[in-house]
């Protein structure tokens, strides 16, 4: 995932929110094309599921070229189903904004999985990442191959695959998402070079195929090609190509497709890893793998020979034992939060102490007065009537109005009654005399009576 953004104190920005038929309550970041939020979608029967809500940017919705390429590429995602891929879930506009809403994948994108590796000084374990790039090239390799109703070929191109692109779930589970967003991009890109689109387009040119970057067509070996500089990067613990002060930019390296030699680090099998990522880096695509199926042959077989048993348990445990989950934690607290937002303001209840309100209430009075204290005004005034009957309104049939709902209500307060007094010292004492008095009494009257018991028989 992004990174996390800096906030906004604009309204349009303050979380959580409604956003159409979904609650936004975590930004999670900010691209050349759009505002990324974590969203939560309901249904009318009451369901509900995380989503990620892509707010497309205002000054691009309104290019008409851009909108329309946009929700044709989402159309044909929309189509995609594949254990491999991030589902797209809804394609619309709401409060004036064009979205795109998609699957929530709960984990890291390879860029955050990587830079986090190199923060905390953790080797990725080299089966690991080449599960990570066979589960990015299925994907790629369904989506090349994905046809229409009527069996004709969708002619799908990802034409981003970059390590922002490839999510790895705490489950293990690898997809690969935003298909068909980067040709949207293309047509900006050409039409205003100086663009935002185009700007944050240069810094996706590290993973360009040299026919990209030069505006040639493209096809699904531009693809194979990014999936190779994936693998390079994955093997040698970094970027394929650098940006340097006063050197040739991302875009001119892409078009120029200088690979640097791997180096040797005693892998096993090493010639043969590496003979994969040359095939798939081939300056000239006709010297290539044809697909992403036949890149993917070659490297599963690679993990046999190797004995690199890969599992998604295993990369699900890896991750969470060495990066841990508290992002995760951290998410599902804002969630919690939007939630009991969403269910209105808390009721505080603050009890208040009893205050004698005079000796000439009559009962009815005492009464509108304690429903006074939760009700409002309308009860305050129904004691102040019962006290003094002179301002007694004249009865009428017509029920009275209830008061309208305070949508910032103040604390509901109940009145305490006192406690009851406690009796004296003196009155005590001479109850407890009175009793012994009472009790010594009928001791004298059961003995009499067994005395004198014999003389009253006839």
């Amino acid at each position: 995932m992004p990174s996390e953004p800096p906030p906004s104190s604009s309204p349009t920005s303050r979380l959580p929110r409604k956003f159409g038929q979904y609650l936004l309550f975590d930004r999670i970041g900010m691209g050349g094309m759009a505002e990324i939020f974590l969203a939560r979608a309901r249904t009318d029967l009451g369901g509900q599921r995380l989503v990620v809500v892509k707010q497309i940017l205002p000054d691009l919705a309104a290019l008409s070229q851009f909108a329309e390429m946009l929700i044709h590429e989402a159309k044909l995602a929309a189509l995609l189903d594949h254990a491999n891929v991030a589902q797209v879930y809804d394609l619309g506009r709401a409060d004036g904004r064009l979205f795109i809403a998609m699957e929530y994948v709960e984990g890291f994108d390879l860029n955050e999985l990587l830079g986090r590796c190199t923060r905390q000084k953790v080797a990725v374990p080299l089966e690991l990442a080449l599960a990570i790039l066979s589960d990015t090239l299925r994907g790629l390799d369904y989506a090349h191959r994905r046809t229409s109703a009527d069996g004709k070929p969708l002619g799908i191109v990802h034409r981003d695959v970059s390590p922002s692109n490839v999510l790895v779930s705490f489950d293990g589970v690898v997809k690969l998402c935003d298909f068909g967003i980067a040709h949207a991009n293309d047509l900006v890109d050409k039409g205003d070079p100086a663009s935002q689109t185009a700007e944050a387009l240069k810094g996706k040119a590290g993973y360009m195929s040299p026919e990209h970057a030069r505006g040639e067509p493209v096809d699904a070996r531009a693809d194979v090609f990014a999936a190779g500089i994936l693998l390079w990067e994955l093997l040698s613990g970094r970027r394929m190509y650098r940006q340097e002060d006063h050197g040739p930019t991302l875009l001119e390296q892409a078009r120029r497709a200088v690979v640097p030699p791997l180096a040797e680090k005693g892998l096993p099998d090493e010639a043969r890893l590496h003979a994969i990522a040359n095939r798939a880096l081939a300056p000239d695509r006709d010297d290539r793998y044809p697909s992403a199926a036949a890149m993917l042959r070659d490297l599963d077989e690679y993990l046999a020979s190797a004995g690199l048993v890969v599992s998604p348990i295993r990369l699900g445990d890896w991750l969470v034992a060495s990066l841990g989950s508290d992002i995760v934690l951290e998410r599902r607290r804002r969630q919690r939060a939007a939630e009991a937002l969403e269910l209105g303001p808390p009721v505080i209840m603050t009890p208040l102490p009893f205050e004698p309100v005079g000796t000439d209430l009559t009962p009815i009075a005492t009464a509108a007065v304690m429903r006074a204290a939760v009700w409002g005004t309308n009860a305050a005034r129904a004691a102040a009537t019962a006290t003094n009957p002179a301002t007694t309104p004249p009865a009428t049939d017509a029920p009275l109005p209830r008061p309208q709902a305070d949508p910032n209500p103040p604390p509901v307060a109940f009145p305490i009654a006192p406690p009851a007094a406690k009796p004296s010292r003196t009155v005590v004492l001479f109850a407890g005399i009175f009793l012994v008095l009472l009790l010594l009494l009928a001791c004298a009257a059961f003995v009499a009576l067994q005395v004198h018991a014999p003389e009253l028989k006839p």
